[in-house]
């Protein structure tokens, strides 16, 4: 049931030089972008690569993750069983059936239950698309076309072998059940000569198949089969990126303006993409009707890619915008709808990047174009002048402490420097999470002080809206006060301020040891230096802060803090931890209102109210606001909102 090498070898021929040529003409645009290491530490990068890519970690912490595991290790299965088939196809001799009865039989065993199994997952990824898609564009004919394909692909196989153990031309017929099972079927009704045609149709069927999806899957969304693994390996080893430092230099483009201005780690992201949905199921802006899509921006930059790609590498200056209207720009409301709270980075299997991309797009708007939303001007111009969001002068900094005498820094003989913040400083609510956090700081006896009006802001906001050349002023003169100060530990109260100091100023030569004041507080607590008793704050439920939780993985620390405090640990959302929801005020959205959709603070103050709590804690001052302005709304401020710090404090034993 072989053809005839002559026919088949032009063929196969043919459509590899054709393969090989599609990957080179699309894989090789990514070059057009600019320089990124993503090459160190490769003992780390394999083991990320075997567990989220080998292993589908990502895939399998969600509602049908396993068939997903089925179909992609029945796709590596067979791919020795297809190269067997192609090279047979040329080299009849070259078969299987050459190696050992020992393995000749396990082996045919293996391909024939896997074939039944990723037959069964393909079935069951086509119901599920139709009756429950992940997203609405999950029904279209590209998505039940390839499932068919495969579909099709294992209905040839169990023919072609099928009629093979029918005609007795397959001496191990016993390994292969399910082919056993088509080939009594086929053995009833044909006979010698109708086998051996309904052998070879299945044969050309299958050849048929193979090559079509081999050719076909460089121009579709399934080029991520060549490009998920490779991605995986490329992966930010640190967790969420932060974003890079811009080169401001006479005449240059600042962010990303056009397709080149991005990495060629960020152009192979746009090929890496599934587009299984998974980011936009866990982007808060998505979830509550805002026009930000993540799997939509790495399509567009994708279809971008594909038509400006050519017209860059054949010389020309022409490219379609990054930023704009049509399926190949992304729209202005939908890169300042994001709060880089990095769901989408956490929920991607694949490990794409969609955050950096963002803030790469709001910088060239910002610095380049000066378009962003004008609420904005007024924060730009109060942080440039007075360097605090509120223009607040900077001698208030330090009134916070009201009568509570508070220690300055001093180079030497000061242990830690408590970074106040701007929110911690100057917003009436967040000046009482100070206060308590100084309260604890005393009683434990820790060596700290703060720099006062010295005090500048971290700059966190500008660089998340994209105002890098104002953050790189902030960021210089702060690491050069901690420098000529002789600041080595610090202590925060807003993980916006703690993964500012802690990763985005290394890019500045900062390496210094920054806690979160929950992680700071828990071990005072466990050191025994805190004279407590316990604290009753009634029903508590803890929501994570994006930029304390997934940005820097900081989960246990606060959920211990509150049970040692109130003698119970904390009730838990339906989303949290690495999928906990965002307040909203992320990515610099603190200081612009919500226009679109549903407020995000809503939805979560809701989620947080199904449980009944007394108490909502938060360790994040914008969080802070995002859900009491919830819990005003919603459920007419019957509910405390604390941060755990205020938690311990109200539990301090005073003595004398």
């Amino acid at each position: 049931m072989q053809p005839d090498p002559i026919v088949f070898a032009p063929l196969l021929i043919c459509a590899s030089l054709l393969f090989c040529w599609s990957c080179y003409t699309r894989l090789g645009l990514v070059a057009l972008g600019g320089t990124e290491d993503r090459f160190s530490n490769p003992g780390q990068r394999l083991k990320a690569m075997f567990s989220l890519a080998l292993l589908q970690r990502r895939v399998l912490s969600r509602p049908f993750g396993l068939n997903h595991l089925l179909i992609f290790w029945s796709f590596l299965v067979l791919a020795l069983a297809n190269g067997e088939f192609l090279l047979a196809g040329i080299f009849p001799p070259a078969r299987f059936s050459l190696l050992p009865a020992a393995w000749y039989g396990p082996l045919l065993t293996v391909f024939d239950l896997v074939s039944l199994a990723a037959l069964v997952a393909v079935c069951v990824a086509a119901c599920r698309r139709a009756i429950n898609p992940p997203y609405r564009e999950a029904r279209s004919l590209e998505a039940f076309g390839i499932l068919a394909l495969i579909g099709v692909l294992m209905i040839a196989y169990f023919g072609l072998h099928g009629a093979e153990i029918a005609a007795g031309t397959e001496p191990a017929a016993a390994a292969m059940p399910v082919s056993s099972v088509a080939g009594r079927l086929l053995g009833g009704h044909l006979g010698a000569s109708q086998l051996r045609f309904v052998g070879a149709c299945f044969w050309w069927l299958h050849a048929a198949a193979l090559l079509f999806f081999l050719n076909y899957l460089p121009f579709s969304k399934h080029l991520h089969i060549l490009a998920a693994l490779p991605n995986c390996y490329l992966k930010e080893l640190d967790g969420i990126p932060v974003p890079p430092r811009e080169e401001f230099v006479e005449g240059g483009r600042l962010g990303a303006g056009r397709i080149d201005d991005f990495t060629w780690k960020d152009l192979f992201d746009s090929f890496s993409c599934t587009e299984c949905g998974r980011c936009q199921q866990q982007c808060p802006a998505t979830t509550t009707g805002k026009p930000l899509n993540p799997r939509l921006v790495m399509h567009s930059i994708k279809e971008n890619l594909l038509v400006s790609g050519p017209l860059i590498k054949a010389g020309g200056s022409r490219s379609i915008p990054l930023v704009g209207e049509g399926g190949q720009s992304v729209a202005a409301d939908a890169i300042w709808s994001c709060t880089s709270c990095a769901a989408c980075l956490a929920a991607c299997p694949v490990c794409i990047e969609q955050l950096p991309k963002l803030t790469k797009l709001r910088r060239h708007q910002v610095q380049m174009h000066a378009d962003f939303p004008q609420e904005l001007l007024l924060l730009f111009e109060n942080l440039e002048q007075r360097s605090n969001p509120w223009g607040i002068a900077p001698a208030e900094r330090t009134k916070w402490s009201g009568s509570l005498q508070v220690p300055t820094f001093e180079a030497g003989r000061t242990e830690y420097l408590l970074y106040v913040g701007c929110s911690g400083s100057f917003d009436p609510r967040s000046k009482q999470v100070t206060l308590a956090l100084a309260q604890i700081l005393n009683a434990a006896g820790v060596s700290w002080g703060i720099l006062g009006k010295e005090e500048k802001c971290c700059g966190d906001s500008l660089r998340r809206l994209g105002n890098e050349y104002l953050f790189d002023q902030f960021a210089r003169d702060n690491v050069a006060a901690f420098h000529e100060r002789g600041v080595t530990k610090v202590i925060t109260q807003c993980p916006h301020c703690f993964t500012t100091l802690k990763n985005d100023y290394r890019q500045y030569g900062l390496d210094i040891e920054v806690i979160p004041h929950a992680e700071f507080i828990e071990g005072l607590m466990r050191e025994g230096r805190l004279q407590l008793q316990e604290v009753d704050a009634g029903s508590v439920v803890f929501h994570d802060s994006c930029y304390l939780g997934r940005h820097n993985g900081v989960y246990q620390a606060p959920r211990a803090v509150l049970e040692l405090a109130t003698g119970s640990a904390p009730l838990e959302m339906r989303r949290n931890k690495e999928q906990s929801f965002c307040c909203g005020a992320g990515g610099g959205r603190m200081w612009l209102e919500e226009h679109l959709g549903e407020r995000i603070n809503l939805n979560r103050v809701e989620e947080a109210l199904d449980s009944h709590p007394d108490t909502i804690c938060v360790t994040c001052p914008y969080c802070m606001t995002m859900i009491e302005d919830g819990v005003k709304e919603l459920a007419s401020g019957m509910v405390e909102v604390r941060d755990v710090a205020e938690v311990v404090a109200r539990g301090l034993v005073v003595t004398s």
